[in-house]
């Protein structure tokens, strides 16, 4: 396998790993260039626009992710009689 084929993989891994589904990597990776995952020549602003709008699903998944965290972190702290939003934030 050629070197740029394993870094196609990884990136590919990478946006997967990001929560990207196959179809949107599939219009992103012609946009993209093997060596460093940069943006290529052929790269236009549908990419930006692309990337910002995943970008702003991941940031709403993590705020859901916490507020998830928060509510079970409070059921906890009832249940045992501990506090567990202080523990974490150590």
């Amino acid at each position: 396998m050629r070197e740029w084929a394993v870094d196609r993989v990884i990136h590919i891994q990478e946006l997967f790993a990001a929560g990207l589904a196959s179809k949107k990597i599939s219009e992103l990776l012609p946009c993209m260039r093997d060596v460093d995952g940069g943006p290529s020549e052929t790269a236009t602003p549908k990419l930006i626009e692309l990337l910002e709008a995943e970008r702003a699903r991941i940031d709403e998944a993590i705020r859901d992710l916490a507020n998830s965290r928060a509510v079970l972190d409070d059921v906890i702290d009832v249940a045992s009689g501990t506090n567990h939003t202080e523990l974490s934030s150590s």
